[in-house]
Formats: C-alpha cells, structure tokens, sequence
C-alpha cells in the first residue's frame, strides 16, 4: 500500500487526505512549519513536523506537496522534499473524475471529485485540478498550477507554471494564462494574460502587476 505525507494541515489538505481515504491509500501524518502545530491531531492524523522530522522515513513514504493551493508554497515544498531525498507520488485522481486515456497528468498532481478532462490534455506536477472543474481538448497545464473548483476552460488553452485561476473562472479557447499570474473569481477570460500580473472581471481585465517568483 503506497504510504502518503501531506505538506500542510489546513482545509486544503484535509481535502487531499478525504481524497486518499477515498482511493484507498494510507496517510503517515501532515507536515506543517508551525512549530505550535507539531503533534496536534488534524481530522485525526497526525502532524509530524517538518521533513527534518521525518528524514528517516525517506525511503518509506512519499510527499504529496500539494496539500496547500499556493503554486509558490507547492514549489518551495516540493524542491525541497526531494533535495532531502523524498519520492513524490505518482497523480492521485478521484474515482468520480472523467478522465481520456490520452491524456498526461504529472507527479505529484492531484484531480478532484467531479473534474471532467476531455482529450489530449497536458498536465504538469504539483498540479491541483479542483472539484467540478470541466477542461477541454488540447489544454496545456504547466506545474504547480492550482485550478479552484468549478472552472472552465475551452480547447486549447495554455496555462503557465504557477498560475492560479480562481473559483467559477472562465477561459475562451485559445488563450493563454502567464506563469505566475492569478485569475480571479468569477471571471471571464476573452484574451491573453501576461505573466505574473492578476486580472478578474468580466471580461477580465488585468488588476495589477504581482512580484516575481
């Protein structure tokens, strides 16, 4: 039986350990770098600390990093999950997900109770594709992207790394989201969005310029 650590110990992460329960895969404990957090019980597991906590157990589990939505926190966490020598798990998909055999989904990601993915689809690692989320043909997803519950995106669509669309969003076919940029909720996205800037709206026009990862 594959043997699972989660990166934090928030709502997202409980998701993720619902979502293990649900495949049937066995969760050792979270991991959070709150010192106050360590050895306090989340849903009944445990949380164990930090990965110095858990260095002897490198060889035993596998760290799932994205157990937060943040797309830097998913990168910080997993560069150095496997700089200490930890393995990353293969996707963990939902068994309710309706998902085409020609498509390729990263380590490491993970895809909600209710997503639709329809044909050629790319995604990257670290990647969390949210309840009910509908994503059609030839959409490119690159790493540590977050996908909030009930979006929408039309073929062809290319997501850079990092990129965060928020709740509800929709994205016409053909566009493209910047690495780094955040969509927010709600919005309908009809052009193109540069990298790391946030845009929200309907149509969706850029907000404001966000720093560099």
């Amino acid at each position: 039986m594959r043997k699972i650590v989660i990166w934090g110990s928030g709502g997202h992460a409980r998701e993720v350990n619902w979502l293990c329960e649900e495949l049937g895969v066995q969760v050792l404990g979270f991991l959070d770098e709150r010192p106050e957090m360590k050895g306090q019980l989340v849903n009944g597991v445990t949380v164990l600390g930090t990965l110095a906590d858990i260095a002897a157990m490198r060889h035993e589990v596998e760290i799932v990093c994205a157990g937060v939505g943040d797309p830097a926190l998913k990168k910080r966490f997993a560069n150095d999950a496997i700089r200490s020598g930890f393995r990353i798990p293969d996707p963990l998909v939902h068994p309710h997900v309706r998902l085409s055999k020609r498509n390729i989904v990263g380590q490491g990601s993970m895809i909600c109770e209710g997503a639709i993915l329809t044909d050629n689809i790319q995604i990257g690692c670290h990647v969390i594709i949210n309840r009910s989320a509908n994503i059609s043909h030839d959409t490119v997803i690159d790493d540590y992207v977050t996908i909030a519950p009930g979006v929408n995106l039309a073929g062809n669509v290319s997501i850079g790394e990092g990129a965060y669309i928020g709740i509800g969003s929709s994205v016409r076919e053909k566009c493209r989201i910047g690495c780094w940029s955040m969509i927010g909720g709600g919005a309908f996205v009809k052009d193109d969005i540069p990298d790391f800037t946030m845009a929200a709206g309907v149509p969706a026009v850029i907000k404001k310029r966000l720093d560099n990862v």
